[in-house]
């Protein structure tokens, strides 16, 4: 069989008739850039995600910079986060001027909230979180520490567009909610795209650093960024947005397989208990010899990926933040992890084929599964 890693000319295709009437109708308006298509756009977003407002940007990289900015974030504070994660989010803390400082992760590839305490000092100003993969951390626990120590709280929510902790929608959590909405989230545009969620009085302030801060023509009231969306990817998302659910019920009965079918052969994710809805960014196991399957899979015409097989404290890039500071869990799985197809596509008999391969592999490597 050949299975991709992702298959996004299927989901496309669902909902194509839908796409490409939204666009032309934003063509034919000329509608391109802010306004009230925008605006309309940010309420059924912010609605969807039980959030009080939302702040459309043109990625979700700079989604985390104005979130930062509006939070008052900036030369010599430090931001606690998290290093397993997509450059972006300790690159938006360097941009803004501060300091990202990392503590390693827990069991469910989350920050270790047991570590965030003792990695506060006088000058930090906020905590960063990512909910990686699609499942918060304890945010409860987060938000406790963040008022003990009147911090920002922000999330990275980039894996997470549907997530519900304790029944309560990722959007809604933290004092701003960073999403992503590039062609491979759950819910993707044509391009790069993305928001910020939050409060009312937070959100006005990211909307005037998104559109070079301003709120109004010509006072520009502070130093901003070009980081307005292009309105035909709100007309993509919003014409996505009917089928989300759907699709996310897809992947979930996908990835709940996956977890029944590879029970004692490799190690698979791990769900904590107050995650009430999962996002399923990716389905991700960890193995010894990870390259050895991932070739093994390949040469049987199965894609995969590794999200993400150097952490960004060992990045040349941010040596000069981190320096030579171990994170030995994360740096640990980081060897082991194996992302495996899993979108609402993926037939059984796809799925099935992708375990077989993987008991092949095993067998044939005599690997042993400890747990």
């Amino acid at each position: 069989m050949k299975i991709p890693f992702t298959d996004l000319p299927a989901q496309n295709a669902e909902c194509r008739s839908d796409i490409d009437a939204a666009i032309k109708d934003y063509i034919d308006r000329a509608s391109f850039i802010t306004g009230p298509d925008v605006e309309k756009f940010e309420r059924i977003i912010a609605d969807y995600l039980q959030a009080d407002d939302c702040a459309a940007t043109g990625s979700g990289t700079t989604a985390l910079q104005v979130a930062l900015l509006s939070c008052g974030i900036g030369k010599g504070d430090e931001v606690i986060s998290t290093s397993h994660t997509f450059v972006s989010t300790p690159e938006a803390i360097i941009n803004v001027g501060a300091t990202p400082v990392m503590v390693d992760v827990d069991e469910y590839y989350n920050m270790d909230v047991e570590l965030i305490e003792e990695a506060i000092t006088e000058n930090t100003k906020a905590i960063l979180y990512v909910s990686i993969y699609g499942q918060t951390p304890d945010v409860d626990r987060f938000r406790a520490l963040a008022d003990k120590y009147n911090l920002s709280l922000i999330e990275d929510a980039a894996h997470s567009f549907g997530t519900e902790y304790n029944g309560r929608r990722v959007g809604s959590l933290a004092d701003l909610t960073c999403i992503s909405f590039n062609p491979v989230k759950n819910l993707g545009a044509m391009g790069d795209a993305g928001c910020v969620t939050g409060s009312v009085e937070l959100i006005e302030k990211c909307k005037m650093y998104r559109n070079h801060g301003r709120n109004t023509k010509f006072v520009f009231e502070d130093i901003g960024y070009n980081a307005r969306i292009d309105n035909i990817q709100c007309a993509v998302v919003e014409a996505k947005l009917p089928y989300f659910d759907g699709w996310l019920a897809g992947k979930t009965r996908v990835c709940e397989r996956y977890n029944e079918l590879l029970d004692g052969v490799v190690k698979t994710p791990k769900i904590a208990p107050w995650t009430t809805r999962h996002g399923w960014y990716v389905y991700v196991i960890e193995v010894d010899n990870r390259e050895s399957l991932r070739d093994y899979l390949k040469e049987r015409g199965v894609g995969t990926n590794i999200h993400y097989p150097i952490p960004n404290h060992q990045q040349p890039s941010f040596q000069p933040y981190f320096g030579d500071k171990p994170l030995p869990r994360l740096e640990k799985a980081a060897k082991r992890i194996l992302s495996l197809p899993c979108y609402h596509t993926l037939t059984e008999q796809q799925q099935d084929y992708i375990v077989d391969c993987i008991k092949e592999w095993k067998k044939d490597n005599d690997y042993q599964f400890n747990g």
